[in-house]
């Protein structure tokens, strides 16, 4: 039912296929993220023109809203939001330890931490919930996704050595209740690998999680892009993968921007996913082949010409910067639905390009092709 398939290599960049029940991922892969059921500022008809293979869903804000109760009631969430590719859901536990830092809005909530699980205040009404292991691996049964992730504690950056080692065992605990209390067949459990910004840690918790193999289908790589310097995620992305079984997929969890979807891929991740394509698409900054685009920029009201001349969106081939620029200005939602199909297919159209690359052995010829690309402002 569930199959990894690596095809090629070139260097330590992986080319691979993951088989699931609502069909097959080609990696490396980007997911657009589907927060709360649904890609902001996109429908899934449009998804699925510019190549997406699979979104991600969050358990914390689903679970919030509508609830699991809604959700089972409609069959799953395949048949609740009407996706029927691959879907993959998060624990919830980023979105938990985020709210102590008031992440969403100003306020902070009050999060605490036991062997039990967490403790919370939502973000919405402030009303206090507990999540366990197991009742995390209970909701995502609940949503039928196909990939589900168990609850893990992400620290923050900058932290203590000694509380990122507790953190990571405790990770390693939880591991275990959630692969106890997994009874789906038809969905594959990932370990999340923990250790924060550490050499050794990242090692212990290879080794540690690695105990459980046979229980998981892939290894999340959790804990980075959290503020810290983009050489330390590099780094510990590298020693991460260097120890990770071969014959298994990687997901690099939040990450990210084109190059450190690059870098990554490099040194050998296989699947990531970010806000950043949309929530950038939803301000107002656009990736192009010829740099990035700031669609604001009073430059471009009396530009006439495409968005990107090679790229084959919707948006690139009915619209001018000049009338992007226009319905941005003038805040119509339809600017934010023309940047985001555009945004995406950038993201996809990489990945699709990255694929290609691996399997030619022509992969970092094509990685400094796009790194000048992105690092370019128009």
């Amino acid at each position: 039912m569930f199959e990894f398939h690596l095809i090629a290599k070139d260097g330590k960049a992986r080319r691979g296929k993951i088989y699931t029940p609502h069909g097959v991922i080609e990696t490396p892969v980007f997911m657009p993220v589907g927060t709360q059921g649904t890609v902001k500022a996109m429908l899934h008809k449009l998804l699925e023109e510019i190549g997406a293979q699979i979104i991600l869903g969050n358990t914390y804000h689903l679970f919030l809203r509508p609830g699991t109760e809604i959700i089972d009631k409609a069959g799953g969430l395949h048949k609740f939001i009407s996706w029927d590719k691959p879907i993959l859901t998060d624990s919830g536990g980023y979105q938990v330890f985020s709210l102590a830092k008031g992440r969403f809005g100003n306020r902070k909530a009050k999060v605490k931490i036991t062997e039990e699980g967490v403790e919370f205040q939502d973000h919405l009404q402030g009303d206090t919930h507990f999540f366990t292991p197991e009742k995390v691996v209970e909701i995502q049964e609940i949503f039928g996704s196909d990939i589900i992730m168990p609850l893990d504690e992400c620290v923050e950056y900058p932290t203590t050595k000694e509380y990122a080692k507790q953190a990571l065992e405790r990770t390693i605990r939880w591991l275990d209740r959630s692969i106890s209390a997994k009874k789906r067949e038809n969905q594959v459990l990932f370990g999340i690998v923990q250790g924060a910004f550490w050499e050794d840690l990242r090692k212990e918790a290879v080794q540690k999680t690695l105990q459980f193999d046979e229980f998981l289908f892939g290894y999340s790589i959790g804990g980075l892009s959290v503020g810290e310097p983009k050489e330390v995620m590099y780094e510990m992305t590298e020693v991460v993968c260097n120890l990770l079984p071969e014959n298994k997929p990687r997901y690099l969890m939040g990450v990210g921007k084109p190059e450190d979807i690059l870098e990554a891929v490099e040194r050998g991740v296989d699947m990531f996913d970010c806000v950043v394509p949309t929530r950038n698409a939803r301000t107002g900054t656009l990736y192009t082949s010829q740099g990035v685009i700031d669609i604001r920029h009073a430059k471009w009201k009396e530009d006439f010409s495409t968005l990107d001349p090679e790229c084959d969106c919707y948006t690139c081939r009915n619209f001018s910067k000049a009338y992007l620029r226009h319905l941005f200005t003038a805040e119509e939602i339809s600017a934010y639905v023309l940047n985001t199909i555009h945004n995406l297919r950038f993201y996809l159209k990489m990945m699709e390009e990255v694929r290609k690359a691996i399997e030619e052995g022509n992969f970092k010829i094509l990685k400094e092709k796009y790194l000048e690309k992105v690092k370019r402002k128009l």
